[in-house]
C-alpha cells in the first residue's frame, strides 16, 4: 500500500537551514496537493504550508518569507526547504498528500509521512 516516505529532518542552529523531502513509496503516484503541518509536544499540530492543486503556494504568517515548497518531478518528490529557522520552528514536520494514481486515473486523498524531526538550537 503506497505511503508518504518523509526525510531531511535533523540538529541546526539558529540562522540555518534545512530542507525535508516528501515522495510517494510506489513511483504509479504522483502527489498533487500537499500540506506540510508540524506539532510540537503538548500542543496541537498547526499546519505550516500548502501546495494546492493548481500549483499555487501559502504559508502561515510565521514562516513566510523563510520557507518554500518546491517540486523534483523526476523523482517525483516535493520539499519543504526552511531557511533563517528560529528555535520555535522547533517540532516534529509532517506531510499529507492527496495522490494521483497513474494507473487507475484515481485521486486518492490524505495520505500521511511518518514525520521527520527539527531542531533548531544552539
Amino acid at each position: 500500500q503506497v505511503h508518504l516516505v518523509e526525510s531531511g529532518g535533523g540538529l541546526v542552529q539558529p540562522g540555518g537551514s534545512l530542507r525535508l523531502s516528501c515522495a510517494p513509496s510506489d513511483n504509479n503516484f504522483n502527489i498533487y496537493a500537499m500540506r506540510w503541518y508540524r506539532r510540537v509536544p503538548g500542543k496541537q499540530r498547526d499546519l505550516v504550508a500548502t501546495l494546492t492543486i493548481g500549483g499555487s503556494t501559502n504559508f502561515t504568517d510565521s514562516v513566510k518569507g523563510r520557507f518554500t515548497i518546491s517540486t523534483d518531478n523526476a523523482k517525483n518528490t516535493l520539499y519543504l526547504q526552511m531557511s533563517s529557522l528560529k528555535p520555535e520552528d522547533t517540532a516534529v514536520y509532517y506531510c499529507n498528500a492527496d495522490l494521483y494514481d497513474r494507473n487507475t486515473y484515481y485521486l486518492k486523498y490524505d495520505y500521511w509521512g511518518q514525520g521527520t524531526q527539527v531542531t533548531v538550537s544552539s
